[in-house]
């Protein structure tokens, strides 16, 4: 794997503008009127669905105005980030938008508010009636998926995942939790000009073009085990780990100092959980003032976790986006990366290298508080779709 100069990555990058499916662009968090600039980037339309990443450096309302006002006839999704993925890899203080041209999408989109306290029957229902809906006004169309954004503060991710995947059947379901970059202090979703909290926006795609839903990560189960012995699952919040305060328990067997535990401990020992025959990661937000620990995702006394190991990040992401080109390489993916992907990063001096990888395989997206891949919320990976052309070789086949 080569290291490119950030001016070869975009020289290359806009060489093969004229293959994308996608249209994407991005400007600065300082740009005025910076829909203005991205309306001008994306170029001429129509979209089916136009979607913001969105950095919470910029007055996220003033964003989604000047949207709905630039694309008025275009659902426009849009979410804050914990940091942007663009042209060039990793990027804070950027908003980047893809569109998705309507000559080779057809798209619905659905905010879904209260998620915290769900009308689950009427949440299935309308997904269903929605997904069928497009099925029929597309039979054309041979290619699905969902994508979703949601609130990342909600503390709903789980159980919204677990709800809306059975109605949405053949529509693999990926999606990020809206991020606020490591404050964890607002994260907000919106569609056409309307923002909240506590809620999500599931767009539902149907495509000419070929798409493979897909999620990865680079962690290895280890040998050390803990308990979950006292929680407060509604918050998200372990108290106890093997009948001891768990902050303590946890940095006694990572072999960390109990008073230095940071984000930067909290990505380079990730403890895991396994359900069926794999392990997800339940990821560790923070310590609060009385020695829990909070995490991203669901918790529950009674919950075995095991700490686990890592791969190297850059390499493993490198080897597995490069396993997205068999038997053809996708012209774009977009993906939603763990905020914890870029901590560990960072802490491993490893930010060049994992932007390199994602400009040659041309991702864009946003760094997240949690991915959704089918019905699970899951931390510490990254989830996405890659979009392909037609093979030609197909053309004439039954």
């Amino acid at each position: 794997m080569t290291l490119q100069s950030k001016a070869d990555r975009l020289e290359g990058r806009a060489v093969a503008d004229q293959y994308d499916i996608l249209r994407t662009g991005e400007v600065r968090a300082s740009t005025t009127s910076p829909v203005k600039h991205l309306q001008r980037q994306l170029g001429e339309g129509p979209f089916a669905l136009v979607a913001l990443f969105v950095t919470p450096a910029v007055d996220f309302h003033g964003v989604v105005a000047e949207a709905a006002a630039l694309f008025p006839d275009t659902d426009v999704l849009a979410c804050t980030t914990a940091g942007e993925i663009g042209a060039t890899g990793y990027e804070e203080g950027l908003i980047v938008a893809v569109g998705f041209p309507s000559d080779g999408f057809v798209t619905k989109s659905i905010m879904i508010e209260n998620i915290n306290a769900l009308d689950t029957q009427a949440t299935i229902d309308e997904i269903t009636l929605e997904r069928i809906a497009l099925r029929d006004k597309t039979p054309d169309l041979d290619d699905s998926f969902a994508f979703l954004v949601v609130d990342g503060l909600s503390l709903s991710e789980d159980t919204l995942a677990a709800t809306i995947a059975p109605a949405l059947r053949d529509f693999p379901i990926f999606g990020g939790s809206a991020g606020d970059g490591t404050s964890f202090c607002q994260t907000l979703v919106a569609l056409n000009g309307k923002v909240a909290s506590n809620a999500a926006v599931l767009t539902l795609a149907r495509s000419k073009f070929h798409t493979r839903v897909f999620s990865l990560n680079h962690l290895v189960p280890g040998e050390t085990q803990m308990v979950v012995t006292g929680a407060d699952p509604a918050r998200r919040i372990v108290k106890e780990i093997n009948a001891e305060p768990a902050a303590r328990e946890y940095a006694r067997l990572v072999g960390k100092d109990p008073n230095q535990l940071d984000r930067f401990t909290f990505a380079s020992h990730p403890v895991v959980v396994r359900i069926g025959d794999t392990h997800h990661v339940r990821a560790i937000q923070q310590v609060n003032e009385n020695g829990e620990l909070v995490f991203f995702s669901a918790i529950d006394e009674g919950m075995v976790l095991t700490v686990a190991s890592q791969e190297n990040l850059s390499a493993h992401l490198h080897n597995k986006l490069s396993d997205l080109s068999h038997p053809r390489k996708p012209t774009n993916i977009i993906g939603c990366d763990c905020i914890l992907r870029r901590i560990e990063a960072e802490q491993s001096q490893q930010t060049r290298q994992i932007s390199d990888v994602l400009g040659e395989h041309r991702v864009t997206g946003f760094s997240t508080y949690g991915e959704q891949i089918g019905p699970l919320h899951v931390n510490h990976t990254m989830s996405g779709v890659a979009f392909y052309h037609p093979d030609p070789r197909d053309k004439g086949r039954a």
